[in-house]
């Protein structure tokens, strides 16, 4: 038995010496026979000599197989192919050249690796028996024990070796096909993981080639019915199941892919149709629900003026006027726009004498008169800084509102001056007048002072203006003027300019006694009264105290103070009082100092927010104002200005959908532009700090429409706006509002979750809007897309808004 064991060894030397053995087995086998046949006891010492020997020599070729093994194995990883130290070209198809080479050996070396298997197999098989021997005290037993072992061994080993051949080959097979399948995938995956894979990739491979034999060893004292895998293949399991990091779970990629469906589904079966409305292109869903309207008990507050949204938002898109042209570019906006693209000459005939608007052949002009000020804003402005120095236009007065504003003449040329204007006028029998206002580039909403609040913080705006504003202050207790002393800011100023002033009519004498009275109990103090000789006009400019000396002093409490639980800053859809809100007392408290000088105080970290306050983003509050504007101040420059393609001497009217600390205006503020900031009802109330910066913005909620005209603004920014609004929001419905404020042209930049992009992109193109720029990294993406003139030719009947 130990001679047939040399005799398999001795078979990987040549053809010759091996015959050559073949003889002597026969020969040996021949004798053995003979004696055994003679006496049968003395088999046993021979075959536990054999053992020995068995064993000895089993060690000797163990050892250069471990030997053999560890140079196979290193030079297998020094020529190991990284993904990393190598260009992508370099290695695709690896693969496929090494399964090719593969298949083009000779069939003697295949033949030759499976007897080596053989005899691997056979030197298991002696190790086991050896070490049963070895324990063993009896030598019949042991004798007993080898000849079953050895039986048996060779059983599975005959069985075993087929088993192995086929299992492997189909584990190499696999995985292959699995390190194919994983190099495609890798490239596909963003930088930044890449980057992190191979971090890891490097810090895994000293420990894993450290571990590698004992892995081996491991598996060969597993049961025989498992199935290992190579080392190379273990390795790379390993790393497949450890990298989570860079490979996605199939859970994760099955629930992504079933929510992209149904998102796609939603949107790319969506058919966009045409609002068939009374207003035609000049629909303001929450201002022309004439169903809601109709049903009004009274209008003589201006009810009828005030936001009545339907119950659900239109998703219909606006026609366009027809002629409709690009609108023409500040500055030569202000003095003329296209006529048909707000074809209204009302005004025009209405306010002609005035300087309002004229028509003049295809354009309307704007000579820049108001109905207190015929001979110009400007003039007008001088003479307003003239007779009060302490107003100072565009340094101590940044921000103020203009009710009633017309046009927005007044507005507009304050620019002239740093000022910037938050104009309102309602939308009533003065044909468009919010509208012209945008069209020229000069801020303005449709609103009027009714029965709610206006949709402002409290104690915000540096002065408030009005020209014949035909706003009636004196009546109900001076309701209406109380909620101009809510938004004022302490120490700020009102200028009204009004026939009361200078006109010695009944009414208006009546109108003057009245207002003088409701000033004084208000403790208003009327800095100057004047009468400018250019314009045959009057005006009074108020200041609102900054304390609240006077009104503990008044004989009378009217009108009376507000108790302490209404809070001036709620402004969304909260019935006006007739009450005066305390001025502030702590030096800590908003409104008790007045902002510092503009520029200096968009940069300014408001003195009121402290350190103890948690800002939006969960810092403190002043290092959150710091951190947002510097982090605006990178992306605008760095991405916005550079990288959208953005004309932007083309754009002019901006919105920040969902402004946080005004940051992205503040960014703006060197451009010749505004933005109007919007803060959602549902975020943090940050509107004060923008308006202490020296911006300006107002409430909404995205639910319903704007309270703007169509096609108004030429540049929409929506900062993880779509996401907040879905559980809530039909978000075709904002986006029918996003085509409907936007103009023609008109760009949208959202920055939002990949899915969120996704759904909004495939709902834009629907409308056949430009995509000009994609981008997505870790879960973000960016998108800036083009509004297009198309429009549907199916339509949809609103009936709440056909009168």
């Amino acid at each position: 038995m130990a001679i047939g064991k040399y005799t398999r060894v001795d078979g990987r030397r040549s053809s010759l010496s091996y015959c050559s053995t073949v003889t002597i087995v026969v020969f040996v086998a021949l004798c053995l026979a003979g004696v055994w046949m003679m006496t049968s006891s003395s088999v046993v010492p021979v075959q536990n000599r054999d053992a020995h020997e068995n064993k000895s020599e089993v060690k000797e070729q163990n050892e250069i197989k471990e030997q053999a093994s560890e140079i196979n194995n290193s030079n297998t990883r020094q020529f190991e192919d990284n993904p990393g130290d190598l260009p992508e070209d370099a290695t695709k198809g690896d693969s496929n050249v090494s399964s090719e080479d593969n298949s083009n050996l000779p069939e003697k070396q295949e033949d030759k690796s499976l007897e080596d298997n053989k005899i691997e197999n056979a030197d298991k098989k002696t190790e086991d028996e050896d070490s049963k021997t070895e324990n063993n005290d009896s030598n019949s037993e042991a004798t007993e024990n080898v000849k079953d072992s050895d039986e048996t061994s060779t059983k599975e080993s005959d069985s075993g070796e087929n088993e192995r051949k086929s299992e492997s080959d189909d584990n190499n097979k696999s995985d292959k096909e699995e390190s194919e399948k994983n190099s495609d995938n890798s490239n596909e995956t963003t930088d930044s993981n890449i980057e992190e894979k191979e971090g890891q990739s490097d810090n895994k491979d000293s420990d894993e080639s450290s571990s590698e034999k004992n892995t081996n060893d491991n598996a060969k004292n597993q049961s025989s019915n498992e199935v290992y895998p190579s080392g190379a293949q273990s390795e790379l399991l390993k790393e497949s199941t450890t990298q989570t990091g860079s490979f996605s779970t199939q859970a994760a990629e099955s629930k992504n892919e079933k929510e992209s469906q149904e998102s796609s589904k939603k949107t790319t079966a969506y058919t966009w149709k045409l609002c068939n409305v009374t207003a035609g292109p000049d629909f303001i869903p929450c201002l022309d629900n004439w169903k809601a309207i109709r049903s009004l008990q009274s209008t003589k507050h201006y009810e009828h003026r005030e936001r009545h949204c339907p119950e659900e938002p239109p998703t219909c898109l606006v026609s366009l006027p027809e002629g409709y042209k690009q609108s023409i570019e500040w500055p030569q906006s202000r003095e003329k726009i296209w006529y048909y693209n707000v074809p209204h000459t009302k005004l025009a005939e209405v306010k002609g004498h005035q300087n309002w608007v004229k028509v003049t052949g295809e354009y309307l002009t704007f000579p820049g008169g108001g109905t207190q000020f015929k001979h110009g804003a400007l003039h007008y402005i001088d003479f307003i800084q003239g007779f009060v120095p302490d107003i100072a236009w565009g340094k101590h007065t940044r921000v103020i509102l203009d009710v009633g504003c017309g046009v927005a003449s007044f507005g507009g040329f304050l620019f002239d001056r740093d000022v910037l204007t938050m104009s309102l006028a309602p939308k009533d029998e003065h044909e468009a007048q919010v509208q012209f206002a945008l069209e020229r580039g000069i801020p303005a909403i449709s609103a009027v002072m009714g029965t709610q609040r206006l949709p402002f913080p409290g104690k915000v705006f540096d002065a408030v203006h009005c020209a014949r504003c035909r706003v009636p202050w004196h009546i109900e207790g001076g309701k209406l003027l109380l909620e101009l002393n809510r938004v004022l800011r302490p120490g700020g100023l009102f200028v009204w300019s009004a026939t009361p002033i200078y006109q010695k009519l009944p009414e208006d004498v009546e109108i003057w006694n009245a207002m003088k009275s409701l000033t004084k109990a208000m403790c208003w103090e009327l800095v100057s009264i004047s009468k400018d000789r250019v314009n045959g006009v009057g005006i009074a400019v108020y200041k609102k105290p900054a304390s609240n000396d006077c009104y503990e002093k008044r004989s009378k409490s009217e009108p009376p103070v507000c108790p302490d639980s209404d809070d001036p800053n709620a402004a969304w859809n909260v019935p006006l009082q007739a009450c005066l809100h305390k001025a502030p007392v702590s030096s800590s408290e908003r409104g008790s100092q007045w902002p510092e000088k503009w520029p200096a105080r968009v940069a300014k970290v408001p003195y009121w927010l402290s350190s103890s306050q948690v800002g939006v983003y969960g810092k403190p509050a002043p290092e959150d104002f710091t951190a947002d504007f510097e982090h605006w101040k990178n992306v605008v420059s760095k991405s916005y200005l550079k990288g959208m393609g953005i004309q932007w001497s083309n754009i002019r009217n901006v919105m920040d959908m969902r402004s946080i600390y005004g940051g992205f205006a503040a960014a703006l503020k060197d451009l010749n532009i505004w933005v109007m900031n919007v803060v959602s009802i549902d975020a943090p109330d940050t509107l004060p700090i923008i308006y202490e910066r020296g911006l300006f913005g107002i409430y909404h909620d995205w639910c319903e429409s704007f309270s703007t005209y169509p096609r108004t603004y030429d540049l929409l920014h929506a900062d993880h706006l779509f996401s907040k609004l879905k559980e809530r929001c039909n978000i075709a419905a904002v986006v029918a509002e996003v085509d409907r404020i936007l103009r023609p042209g008109g760009k949208l930049i959202v920055r939002d979750t990949v899915e969120i992009v996704e759904e909004l992109e495939s709902m834009i193109k629907a409308m056949q809007w430009e995509v000009r720029m994609t981008y997505s990294k870790d879960k973000e993406g960016l998108l800036c897309v083009q509004k297009s003139m198309w429009r549907p030719n199916a339509s949809e009947t609103l009936q709440y808004a056909i009168v």
